[in-house]
């Protein structure tokens, strides 16, 4: 079985941001801000762009699939530091 390396959040969040920026679907602004660890999945935030009634918008839903593709390939490889 394939051992996750441990790594400080600011260091996954720095590779992250690499992966969002490097992706197809990524626009100006679309960053994740902060991870957290819970039951072995990462879990990545950040602006959602809703509207002013808090309601989604298109660049919600392009948020939401790019922190699930994060989640999916990063919680595989990495689990968050102690701190």
């Amino acid at each position: 079985m394939n051992e996750k390396k441990a790594i400080s959040a600011f260091e996954l969040l720095l590779i992250a941001n690499q992966l969002i920026q490097e992706h197809d679907t990524y626009f100006d602004g679309m960053r994740a801000i902060s991870v957290e660890e819970k039951a072995g999945v990462l879990i990545f935030k950040g602006d959602y762009f809703l509207n002013d009634d808090g309601l989604p918008t298109e660049k919600t839903t392009a948020v939401f699939n790019i922190f699930k593709f994060l989640a999916q390939k990063l919680s595989k490889e990495f689990t968050l530091n102690a701190e």
